[in-house]
C-alpha cells in the first residue's frame, strides 16, 4: 500500500512537472491561430518531403497534449486539416485524440477513483447506477455535444465505473463528427492566401458549421434518445390533444390555462375536486382558520390596545363552517365552468397513462402529443405502531371536524404543524406540539424559529423538542403517544392527534410504474432541467415533482412545462429556482427568499449579514406587533443580496420587495435610495439597507470631511 501511494505521488509530481514546463517555457504560444498561419507553409513543405515522419510526430504530439490535458487541441486539429487534408487529418486526429483521452482517463482512474468512490460512496450510488445503465450513451452525448471541456470529461469519467473499452470505443465514435468539422475548417484555413480569402463562401460556411454543430449534435442526440425511449410504443397517426394534464390542483390548472391561452387543444383530468389541495384542504382553509384565530388572540390582548377587556362568543362549528364558505367563494376561480369557458376539456375521473401518447379516463382513450403529470401530494402518515387503532387527523381531514378537540397533539413542527398548532390553541384547544429534532421549523434559521417557539410557549402551547415518536398506546379511554427522549420513555396523553410530518407525492395508481417513469430516492418524479421525465413528452410539475412544495412554485413550474411541451422543438427553457420565496403563517409570520445563514454555513458560502429589529419600527410599535426582524445576507463587500429572512407581522407580504430585487439584480444601495411610505412595515427594508451602508461607510473619507467641517467653522 505504501509503495503504491509513493508511486502515485511520484507520478503526480512528474505529470505536474511536465505541465509546468509547458507553461514555464511559453510553449502554449506555439499553439495559436496566428502561429499556425505563420508556419503553415513551412509545415506543408516539410510534410511534402517527410510524410510518414510528419504524421507520426504530429500524432505523438497530439497524444501527449491530450494525455496531459494541455490546451491547444482545437489548433492542433485545425493544423491537421490544413496540412494533411480531410481524410488523413480526420484519421490521425480521431485516433490520436482518443488514445490521448484514454491515457488521461486511465491516469485519473489510477490516481483518484478508489479515493473518490470510498469518500463519496453513498453519493455516487445513483451516478454509478446511471453509468452502468446507459453510461455509453451518456458519454456519447458529452462527446457529440461539447458542453464540457474535452479534458474534464476524460478526468471525470476516470473516477466512474465505466469500462475502459467502452470509454475508448464511444469516445472515438462520438468525437468523429466534431473532428470532421474542425478538420474541414482547417482545410479552408489552408486556402487563405490574402485578406479577401477570409470572406470566401467556403471559409464562412466552414466556421459557421463550427458554431451550429453543437446545436445539430444536441438535436441529433435528443432524437436518438427519444427513438430509444419510444421504440416499444406506436405513435398515433393523429392526436386528439396537444396536451393532457393529470391533476387539477395549482400546477394542473396553470398548465392547462397556459395551453388554452396559446390555443392548444388541452384536456384536464381530475379524480376529486377542482382546485386540489390548496383550495380544499391546504392554503385556503388554513389561512381562513388563522384569520379567525387571530381575532380571538387580539381579544385576549385587549389591554395592550387600551381596552379593559374584550370577549368573543362563538361556536367552533360555526368557525369551521366559515372556512367552508371561504372555500366556496374561491371555488369559481378553479371551476370546471371557468376552464371549459377558456377552451379546456375537463374530465372528472381517474386517469391512467396507457402509453406515452395515450391516457385513459372513464373508459375513454385520449391520444396526446404531450402529458403533464400534476398529481400533487398527500399527508405522509408514519408506520407508527398503534396508529391504526385510533382515528387520527391529517391536514386533509381536520377540516371535517365540528367539535373542538379539548387536548390536541400535533406531531411534527414544520410549517403545517406550527400553523395549525397555533390556530387551534387560539381557538381553545390545549395543544401539545411534538418535534423529533431540536428546533421547530427546521428549515429556518435558529433565531427565527426561537421567536416563534417563545410565542408558542407564551400562548400556552406545550412544545416537546427532541422527542421521537415510537408508538400509540390506548389505555381505556385515554390515548397516549409514546416517545423516546434522550433514552427515556415519555408518555404524552391526547384526545386527538394531528399528523403533520410533511407530504408524500402521489405517484402510484395511474400508470407511472407500468410505463417506467423514473423516481428520485425520495419517491418524487425525476425530471431534467426542462421538467421532462425520462419520457421526453411527459412532463411533471407541482408537489409530485417535490423540489418545492408550494402553490406558487407549482404555478411557476407549470409555465415551463407548458411552454416546453408545446414549443420545445423551437426553444426549451430551464426552470429557474433562483428566487423562490415562501412563508409560514404563524403569528408573527416567517418569510424567506434565497439563502439563510444556516444554508450558507453548510455550503461554505461567504457572506455578510445585517439584522434590523422590528421592535424599533414605528409602524410595528403603533400596531403592537413589534416582534421580529429583517435579516439580509449579502456578498462580502458588495450590496448584492444572497438571501432574506423576515420575521414579523405581514412578513409574507412585505418580502416581495426583496424577491423583486433578487430576481432583477437590485442591490441594497437602490433599496436604500427608494422612497418608502411612512409608517409601513416595508420601511424595515430601508432601515436594514441603511445598516449595511453604515457598515460600509468610507471611514477615511469621513475623517477628512469632519476636518473640512471643523475648518469651515473657523
Amino acid at each position: 500500500m505504501k509503495k503504491t501511494r509513493g508511486f502515485k505521488i511520484v507520478l503526480l509530481l512528474f505529470i505536474a512537472g511536465l505541465i509546468s514546463l509547458f507553461f514555464l517555457f511559453d510553449l502554449d504560444d506555439y499553439f495559436s491561430l496566428a502561429n499556425l498561419k505563420e508556419e503553415l507553409v513551412a509545415f506543408k513543405a516539410y510534410y511534402g518531403q517527410h510524410k510518414v515522419l510528419t504524421m507520426s510526430g504530429y500524432m505523438v504530439l497530439y497524444i501527449i497534449m491530450a494525455g496531459l490535458s494541455l490546451p491547444g487541441a482545437a489548433i492542433m486539429t485545425l493544423a491537421g486539416g490544413a496540412v494533411f487534408g480531410i481524410f488523413y487529418g480526420t484519421l490521425i486526429v480521431s485516433f490520436a485524440s482518443t488514445i490521448g483521452a484514454t491515457l488521461a482517463f486511465l491516469f485519473s482512474r489510477y490516481m483518484f477513483r478508489d479515493w473518490v468512490q470510498n469518500k463519496f460512496s453513498s453519493k455516487l450510488l445513483a451516478i454509478n447506477k446511471g453509468i452502468d445503465k446507459e453510461g455509453g450513451f451518456y458519454l456519447f452525448t458529452l462527446r457529440l455535444v461539447p458542453i464540457f471541456p474535452f479534458f474534464v470529461i476524460n478526468l471525470v469519467m476516470g473516477v466512474t465505473s465505466i469500462s475502459t473499452l467502452v470509454f475508448y470505443g464511444v469516445s472515438q465514435l462520438g468525437m468523429i463528427p466534431g473532428t470532421l468539422v474542425f478538420i474541414n475548417a482547417g482545410t479552408q484555413l489552408a486556402k487563405i492566401e490574402s485578406p479577401g480569402g477570409i470572406l470566401s463562401v467556403n471559409m464562412i460556411l466552414s466556421f459557421a458549421l463550427l458554431g451550429v454543430f453543437p446545436i445539430i449534435a444536441r438535436r441529433f442526440t435528443a432524437a436518438i434518445r427519444q427513438k430509444k425511449v419510444f421504440s416499444k410504443f406506436s405513435k398515433p397517426k393523429q392526436y386528439d390533444y396537444n396536451m393532457v394534464v393529470i391533476g387539477a390542483g395549482s400546477a394542473g390548472l396553470v398548465a392547462s390555462y397556459i395551453a388554452a391561452v396559446v390555443k392548444a387543444k388541452v384536456a384536464l383530468i381530475e379524480e376529486d375536486k377542482m382546485g386540489g389541495d390548496c383550495l380544499n384542504t391546504g392554503c385556503v382553509p388554513s389561512k381562513a382558520l388563522i384569520a379567525s384565530a387571530k381575532l380571538l388572540s387580539h381579544a385576549k390582548r385587549a389591554k395592550e390596545f387600551g381596552f379593559e377587556r374584550a370577549t368573543v362568543e362563538f361556536h367552533f362549528a360555526d368557525v369551521m363552517e366559515r372556512i367552508q364558505s371561504i372555500i366556496k367563494k374561491v371555488e369559481p376561480h378553479d371551476s370546471v365552468e371557468r376552464y371549459t369557458g377558456l377552451g379546456v376539456d375537463c374530465f372528472n375521473g381517474k386517469a391512467k397513462i396507457v402509453s406515452p401518447f395515450e391516457v385513459k379516463v372513464n373508459d375513454k382513450i385520449l391520444t396526446t402529443k404531450n402529458i403533464i403529470v400534476a398529481t400533487g401530494a398527500k399527508p405522509m402518515v408514519p408506520d407508527l405502531p398503534g396508529l391504526d387503532r385510533i382515528n387520527y387527523l391529517t391536514s386533509d381531514t381536520i377540516w371535517n371536524i365540528r367539535k373542538l378537540p379539548e387536548n390536541l397533539l400535533v406531531l411534527g413542527a414544520g410549517p403545517i404543524g406550527c400553523e395549525l398548532a397555533q390556530g387551534f390553541s387560539r381557538i381553545g384547544s390545549k395543544v401539545t406540539l411534538v418535534q423529533r429534532g431540536s428546533q421547530i421549523m427546521k428549515k429556518e434559521d435558529p433565531d427565527a424559529a426561537q421567536i416563534i417557539l417563545n410565542r408558542f410557549q407564551e400562548e400556552g402551547i406545550n412544545v416537546f423538542l427532541n422527542h421521537s415518536a415510537k408508538a400509540i398506546d390506548v389505555l381505556g379511554q385515554e390515548k397516549q403517544l409514546i416517545c423516546d427522549h434522550e433514552g427515556r420513555q415519555i408518555r404524552i396523553p391526547f384526545d386527538e392527534i394531528l399528523i403533520a410530518l410533511g407530504r408524500t407525492p402521489n405517484v402510484s395508481g395511474f400508470g407511472l410504474e407500468e410505463l417506467g417513469i423514473e423516481l428520485t430516492g425520495r419517491g418524487h418524479i425525476e425530471t431534467n432541467e426542462f421538467l421532462q421525465t425520462n419520457f421526453p413528452n411527459i412532463y411533471c410539475s407541482g408537489d409530485v415533482h417535490g423540489r418545492y412544495q408550494f402553490t406558487h412554485t407549482a404555478a411557476h413550474e407549470s409555465w415551463y412545462c407548458s411552454v416546453n411541451a408545446l414549443f420545445g422543438r423551437f426553444k426549451k427553457f430551464s426552470v429557474d429556482y433562483g428566487t423562490i420565496p415562501w412563508a409560514t403563517y404563524t403569528d408573527p409570520e416567517v418569510a424567506r427568499v434565497g439563502l439563510n445563514e444556516t444554508e450558507a454555513k453548510q455550503a461554505g458560502i461567504e457572506y455578510e449579514m445585517v439584522k434590523y429589529g422590528i421592535d424599533d419600527l414605528d409602524r410595528a410599535i403603533a400596531d403592537s406587533q413589534n416582534l421580529g426582524f429583517v435579516k439580509v445576507l449579502t456578498m462580502p463587500g458588495k450590496d448584492k443580496i444572497l438571501g432574506v429572512t423576515i420575521v414579523g407581522n405581514h412578513a409574507a407580504d412585505v418580502i416581495a420587495e426583496f424577491v423583486l430585487a433578487m430576481k432583477h439584480g437590485i442591490g441594497l444601495n437602490k433599496i436604500l435610495g427608494t422612497i418608502h411610505i411612512y409608517p409601513t412595515m416595508a420601511e424595515a427594508h430601508k432601515y436594514a439597507a441603511g445598516l449595511w451602508k453604515k457598515n460600509h461607510a468610507p471611514e477615511k473619507l469621513l475623517t477628512w470631511i469632519k476636518k473640512y467641517h471643523t475648518w469651515m467653522r473657523k
